[in-house]
């Protein structure tokens, strides 16, 4: 089998080499037509609980008579073990990747065509979700869950404050700090000055794009008079913390602080409240979320939908199994149990329902259309890269800065990162 090396950039700037070749002819295709053959599936850990990974084995292997073999992986280091992993003669035939890491991994060819797998199953997935899921007009990936930030909140804190309604827009939020303020010994809200991912929604909510391209190349938007925008916004968020202004939400991790009981609310992921309240039990009762207030009651603050899309390996030699899992484990069925299970946002809007009783996901998911991602260019996985240029930029203003002054100080790496050869 001929094969050729190909490198991008990855996910954490790491330089990638996939194989990009092998196929299926589809002749064992069919119930029980794939008999006697086993299908690779990576997946990350925490995202295959235990009844969902059980219930779709059992369905896959009665429907195909083929053999499931899931090998779980860890986030730490994943990029450049999926890398080698693609280069080789076996490469596992599905696995999961996050969602911003698709499309350099689709640029090199790693990843086999999805674009008859849509037709077929996914007319209806979300639309917000599976952007990330396509690069340069094909569909490279599935689709497969998605989670966002949410305002996580004190009870204890918003009631002794006088405030017993849950803020439906932006205003009614600030409002709300303001009374907290003004009526308790609390902090309104922990906002550190570089919660990069809750900037990036608030540039989603303002139709910023942080990148443009200038001639065949992309650089950077920051100074975007939109971009300046998102950063008022959050200004005024932190106008409410005395959380450090060049430090990020896990440094210290925000739901540690919040477990403390003198914090009205963070904005973060759903699951950090398990955080507060291994650190403090008692924050447990006085827990609540709610969906992000946008400029109006109508329409959710924009958020970044993080999540994690299902891939074949190009290089794989059962193609057509791979699709044939894909589309058990993709199905309305497993994707609502999924759904139950983790807490996490479906592929459809349809499916959401399964979210019912459980009130992050449902604060959540009732986000998701106002919802986006960074970039989806290869050539912005080294832009995250330590220290984040935009992480900068935010400090930058938070120290008295103008949004001009402090996107035009960072340009230049913003720029050179942007330019690292694939």
């Amino acid at each position: 089998m001929k094969r050729k090396l190909i490198a991008a950039i990855g996910a954490a700037g790491l330089v990638v080499s996939v194989a990009a070749c092998g196929s299926d002819d589809g002749k064992d295709a069919g119930a029980d037509g794939f008999k006697g053959q086993t299908l690779t599936l990576w997946a990350m850990d925490g995202s295959t609980p235990d009844g969902w990974t059980k219930d779709v084995k059992a369905a896959f292997e009665k429907k195909t008579g083929a053999k499931l073999k899931i090998e779980i992986q860890q986030w730490n280091g994943i990029q450049q073990k999926l890398t080698t992993a693609l280069s080789e003669e076996s490469p596992p035939d599905v696995f999961e990747i996050g969602n911003t890491q698709t499309p350099a991994y689709a640029q090199t060819g790693g990843l086999a065509e999805l674009d008859d797998l849509k037709k077929s199953i996914g007319a209806d997935w979300t639309e917000s979700l599976n952007k990330a899921s396509v690069f340069d007009g094909k569909q490279y990936a599935a689709p497969w869950f998605a989670a966002n930030r949410v305002v996580v909140y004190n009870k204890k804190v918003f009631k002794e404050a006088g405030v017993t309604e849950i803020p439906k827009t932006r205003a009614e939020l600030f409002k709300a700090f303001d009374r907290i303020e003004a009526e308790t010994d609390a902090e309104p809200i922990y906002m550190p000055g570089q919660n990069w991912y809750f900037f990036d929604g608030l540039t989603i909510g303002t139709g910023a794009d942080l990148v443009k391209k200038k001639g065949d190349k992309w650089v950077s938007n920051l100074a975007d008079p939109k971009v300046g925008e998102a950063m008022e916004i959050y200004q005024k968020y932190a106008s409410y913390s005395t959380a450090p202004k060049d430090k990020d939400e896990a440094t210290p991790q925000q739901a540690e602080v919040f477990a403390k009981g003198k914090t009205g609310a963070f904005i973060g992921m759903g699951w950090e409240a398990a955080t507060a309240i291994k650190a403090n039990p008692e924050i447990e009762k006085h827990i609540g979320y709610f969906t992000i207030p946008g400029e109006t009651a109508d329409k959710p603050e924009g958020v970044f939908l993080g999540g994690s899309n299902l891939a074949v390996a190009a290089g794989s030699e059962q193609q057509e199994l791979a699709k044939e899992f894909l589309k058990i484990a993709l199905s309305d069925k497993f994707e609502g149990q999924l759904s139950k299970e983790l807490g996490v946002i479906p592929n459809k809007e349809s499916l959401q329902h399964n979210l019912k009783g459980q009130p992050a996901g449902e604060a959540a998911a009732a986000a998701v259309a106002s919802g986006g991602t960074t970039p989806l260019i290869p050539e912005w996985a080294a832009v995250e890269n330590p220290p984040n240029p935009i992480k900068t930029y935010m400090t930058a203003v938070l120290n008295g800065k103008s949004h001009a002054a402090a996107a035009k100080q960072v340009e230049g790496e913003f720029n050179k990162r942007l330019a690292q050869k694939q």
